[in-house]
């Protein structure tokens, strides 16, 4: 396979990142292979398992491991890195947007930190479930190109299957990126990161000023996409917000069932900080950091602090708007009015008090047996007969493309990661094929990707990608 590599990262100081070979594995079998997206970033010739083990370096890769720092759980860590990946190179796609091809699993690095640099089947097919579904649900993320098994054991609490996952970014700079060189007061590399950011992903940003208005802006509407979706990230740490503005780092990432609005479902995520209903707020607290990383490149730094406290404190009202357009289309509503975020709201509230389908309840708003879903069936049939009153004439069309049919439920995730273990790929072929097709009808192979769990099958914490 020919990678028509086009590498700019390597060319910033030598301190942002160490070159690193990815670690080569014992008997590397391929999955999955993304091949619209191949075509997508011009890639040629069938897939080389090869290079997506990490067992050869293409023709004009520059393999690197990133250096950034971050906050974890508001805890300030100086020293992360990408500890177990390796950036092969950029691409410029045929749309002429550059992206990163990066090796997730592929053996340490500089910046492991005693750990193996190694990935386990489950988190690989979790990332390219998922991150394809956002995809193919219009939320900016990164995408998954290959998948393969390693051959090799990795030890966690017990002995797992080691996989690769080939992962495409518009870039895998991070707000920890800028963290890590602002802390060191290295001016030199927070300039030339910032320069770098802004001629690659905000080409009409004229400083760090406008950069931070800009980013901002695009984080704040990425959060609002996740809320329309019940998308919970269960990592907001500032070294998996993509500055960007792609959803990144696929963790213990989950989609709601029964609504609740304080739903959490990551382990380690003890007193609830990623939260779905905090996410808007950790949104706000993450662009704070990354402002207070570009305040030692402006002059006047005392007129900065106050320039930036002020573009930060726009987030809520920039997400907002962008939450009540994501919920307007999602009630087939093409015009707000002032009463529509109480007609939103109140939804949601029906729904979180008993507990009803998110997804399912937003596909089949217009279906009499949509009440099906509410304990309180009164409550529902008034908040509808509001509703019908203000939709749009158009409201069935405008609904069908804002509400997915499908999404990647987790316990079929957990059902595709068991069967994966067991060698048997079929469940994930069958449904990356449904969640890559989220509004379309369903059929009768896909309509079992759509029910809802049963209290037997619900999934109720998800794990680190580890």
């Amino acid at each position: 396979m020919k990678i028509p590599f086009d590498n700019s990262y390597v060319k910033l100081p030598a301190q942002m990142y160490a070159a690193q070979r990815p670690t080569p594995v014992q008997s590397p079998t391929l999955i999955s292979f993304n091949q619209p997206l191949a075509e997508l970033l011009g890639l040629s010739g069938d897939p080389d398992v090869a290079v997506f083990a990490g067992n050869e370096i293409p023709e004009g890769a520059s393999p690197i491991a990133q250096a950034y720092s971050g906050h974890q759980f508001g805890n300030w860590n100086p020293q992360l890195g990408d500890g177990r990946a390796v950036l092969l190179g950029e691409v410029v796609d045929k749309d002429g947007i550059r992206r990163d091809i990066q090796l997730k699993g592929s053996g340490q690095t500089p910046f492991s930190r005693r750990g193996d640099g190694r990935a386990w089947l489950g988190p690989v097919l979790r990332e390219y479930l998922v991150s394809e579904a956002m995809h193919a649900m219009g939320v900016p993320t990164t995408r998954a190109l290959a998948a393969v098994t390693t051959g090799e054991d990795v030890y966690r609490e017990e002995v797992l299957p080691g996989a690769v996952l080939t992962r495409v970014a518009q870039s895998h700079i991070r707000v920890g990126t800028f963290q890590y060189f602002a802390a060191r007061q290295d001016i030199q590399a927070l300039e030339a990161l910032t320069d770098h950011v802004i001629a690659r992903h905000y080409p009409t940003a004229t400083g760090p000023a406008e950069l931070l208005d800009q980013v901002i802006e695009r984080y704040a509407h990425l959060i609002a996409k996740w809320m329309g979706l019940g998308f919970i990230h269960g990592v907001m740490n500032t070294d998996n917000v993509s500055i960007a503005g792609e959803t990144i780092d696929y963790g213990p990432c989950a989609f709601i069932d029964g609504f609740h609005p304080d739903q959490v479902f990551s382990a380690i995520d003890q007193q609830g900080r990623y939260a779905y209903s905090n996410q808007p707020g950790i949104g706000a607290w993450n662009m704070a950091q990354f402002a207070t990383a570009l305040i030692p490149l402006m002059p006047d730094q005392d007129e900065a602090i106050e320039q930036f406290s002020a573009a930060v404190n726009g987030f809520p009202d920039i997400y907002i708007k962008a939450w009540k357009g994501v919920f307007a289309a999602k009630l087939g509503i093409d015009e707000l009015h002032e009463d529509d975020t109480a007609l939103i709201k109140d939804l949601l509230n029906t729904m979180a008090t008993d507990g009803a389908d998110f997804t399912n309840v937003f596909a089949n708003l217009a279906e009499q047996n949509v009440r099906d879903q509410f304990l309180d069936r009164d409550a529902f049939d008034a908040w509808k007969i509001r509703w019908e009153a203000r939709k749009s004439p158009n409201a069935a069309e405008i609904m069908a493309a804002a509400n997915p049919q499908v999404i990647p439920r987790n316990h079929q995730v957990e059902a595709v990661i068991q069967a994966g273990r067991e060698g048997d790929f079929a469940l994930f072929h069958d449904m990356l094929a449904a969640v890559t097709q989220p509004y379309a009808a369903l059929t009768d192979t896909t309509e079992k990707f759509a029910r809802a769990p049963t209290l037997n099958e619900r999934v109720t914490r998800t794990f680190c990608g580890t």
